[in-house]
């Protein structure tokens, strides 16, 4: 089968794009962090548990409301990082700049770093430079690997039955704060990327009960997330509309453009699927943080297969993962 790579590709390509990139064989102990498909590998070394992750960063535009590529990239992988259990620990910064790149930007995407390492309580200890000629790429590409340590590692594949499904705040901000504003729509100060880390947050759930699953609901949005988490653990979620929280202003932008909220990349949150007896104090943990202030239990997890929506008149419908990526190019 020959495959041409495009954006929106549909779920055959996609497999089949999946199966060649981890198709190693070669010391690939066991195929760890590829096999899985989890957001990192955990990876035991004398009784500690290290998650590593890498993750490449290729928004458009490159800043735009509430942070720019240079946050993303700490944050991608902290979250990764963080979503596993993983306290983050080190990271590592790669950056491709084309010919020209003004260096007055180049400044404030590292400042944009370093202050997001600061709120994760990350390092950047290593890292390296390429510059490309002028047109080979669109201003800069940021990869970033990281470390964390995890007591005990989350998998996104380990959702129990009677679980409850927590949100750690609102869905849809970032990919459709970035896809108005690189529509030129106006909507002044509502539309913000949520783009920060997870980890404060994480730190106090964890802290605070039995969590059996999580996953950071970026490519694809929380209908993906929810959908793989569902699959890999076998089970079925439901799932409460009214619950669900998006911001009003989301939801109106996001009718205006045509785009499913639940479709679109977020950069700051969390989904969770915790014992039912701990939900109440995990939720309450989560909402002590600014960034989880407006977490909410959206849903519970019960035998089946699909992820199902309850809506507020009373019916039913079913929450499919996106057929390819509705909004390219915002992490």
């Amino acid at each position: 089968m020959k495959v041409n790579l495009m954006h929106g590709a549909g779920g055959e390509v996609m497999g089949e794009l999946l199966r060649t990139l981890t198709a190693f064989s070669h010391n690939n102990a066991g195929g760890v962090g590829l096999e899985s498909l989890d957001d990192g590998a955990i990876i035991p070394i004398n009784g500690s548990n290290i998650v590593l992750t890498t993750d490449s960063h290729v928004v458009r535009p490159l800043f735009f409301p509430g942070g720019d590529i240079g946050r993303l990239s700490v944050c991608g992988t902290v979250n990764d990082l963080a979503v596993m259990g993983a306290r983050p620990i080190a990271l590592t910064s790669a950056m491709i700049i084309e010919e020209g790149f003004s260096v007055d930007d180049l400044a404030r995407i590292v400042a944009s770093m370093d202050q997001a390492l600061g709120e994760a309580g990350a390092s950047i200890v290593t890292g390296d430079t390429k510059v490309v000629e002028r047109g080979s790429l669109d201003g800069i590409i940021i990869n970033t690997a990281g470390i964390g340590i995890a007591d005990q590692p989350v998998r996104d594949s380990t959702l129990q039955e009677g679980d409850l499904i927590i949100s750690s705040g609102t869905l849809g901000d970032h990919g459709i704060s970035i896809l108005s504003y690189r529509e030129g729509f106006e909507f002044g100060e509502t539309l913000r990327s949520d783009v920060a880390p997870v980890w404060p947050v994480v730190e106090r759930a964890l802290a605070a009960g039995d969590i059996h699953a999580m996953k950071d609901p970026t490519r694809g949005g929380f209908a993906a997330a929810m959908n793989e988490m569902a699959q890999k653990s076998g089970f079925g979620i439901l799932l409460y509309e009214e619950q669900v929280p998006i911001r009003r202003s989301i939801r109106s932008a996001a009718d205006l453009l045509g785009i499913d909220p639940l479709q679109v990349a977020n950069e700051g949150k969390v989904i969770m699927g915790v014992a039912a007896e701990d939900a109440a104090a995990i939720l309450s943990a989560i909402r002590s943080h600014p960034t989880g202030a407006d977490a909410a239990i959206i849903g519970e997890v019960i035998s089946g297969s699909r992820v199902v929506m309850q809506t507020g008149i009373g019916g039913e419908r079913f929450i499919e993962p996106p057929l390819g990526d509705p909004v390219p190019r915002v992490c």
